[in-house]
């Protein structure tokens, strides 16, 4: 691939002010596109656009609620490349789980990114190009328990992925999936730090005895890892790979 394959090409990025979506905006960024980042959070939305040049350079922050529809309709439409990345996680017994918090998972990892397909897909249409990366997890493939809020948005995203793949084809559209494992995250750090107090252990242990337990390879995924196979798939020779699941887990899927 050349440096700047995707010079011309316009990417919107969700959760693009941290962690996963913040190394896949630099990475589209760097490879020539114009990256819309879109945060919960102004401030980090608006520090990413800076850090990529900002509107001279074709990098603009936008701060919107995913949770709430109206939001979405001020983003733009115009969009080649589309990655939802956005995500938060609640970990509790299912007996134990805020519906309300259950029901604001699903808003902004399932939801949105439909609202945001129904937004940007024609344009993709009409332009006969398109690429969709959802950044779904190991959780949209496996399960574990007391996450139920997150293993069923990351399922329901795999699936809404595929049913993209299908009507995108005719249109030279193509969905796909990055389904990673434990990523070193600020949402991830967090699950660290809570493991650790909950179970009465070192946030070493708590990645080797909980977290990385069942994953081959005993250490975190880096965003840019995540982020190179994003850019991968939105270039040349990804074409055909359409309505699949990249297992970045470290070997989980195969234990």
């Amino acid at each position: 691939m050349t440096s700047e394959f995707l010079r011309g090409r316009v990417a919107l990025v969700t959760g693009g002010g941290s962690g996963i979506g913040r190394a896949c905006a630099v990475a589209l960024a760097a490879a020539g596109a114009t990256v819309h980042v879109v945060d919960l959070d102004g401030g980090s939305a608006a520090a990413v656009a800076r850090a990529l040049g900002g509107r001279a350079r074709g990098a603009l922050a936008h701060t919107a609620d995913l949770s709430d529809p109206g939001a979405i309709e001020t983003l733009p439409d115009a969009v080649d490349i589309l990655v939802n990345s956005a995500g938060l996680q609640h970990v509790a017994p299912l007996t134990e789980f805020p519906p309300e918090r259950f029901t604001l998972i699903q808003q902004v990892m399932v939801t949105a990114p439909f609202l945001l397909l129904r937004r940007v897909l024609p344009h993709m249409y009409g332009a006969r190009w398109g690429r969709v990366v959802n950044i779904s997890s190991v959780h949209g493939l496996r399960a574990s328990a007391f996450k139920s809020a997150y293993v069923a948005a990351k399922h329901g995203l795999e699936g809404l992925s595929k049913v993209t793949a299908l009507e995108g084809a005719p249109y030279g559209v193509t969905s796909n999936c990055i389904s990673p494992g434990y990523v070193r995250t600020p949402l991830v750090e967090a699950q660290i730090e809570a493991q650790a107090a909950a179970h009465g252990i070192s946030p070493g242990d708590v990645l080797s005895e909980v977290l990385l337990a069942r994953s081959a390879i005993k250490r975190l995924i880096e965003p840019e890892d995540v982020a190179a196979a994003a850019l991968w798939l939105c270039g040349p020779h990804t074409g055909h790979l359409t309505g699949a699941s990249l297992p970045l887990d470290g070997g989980w899927g195969a234990n």
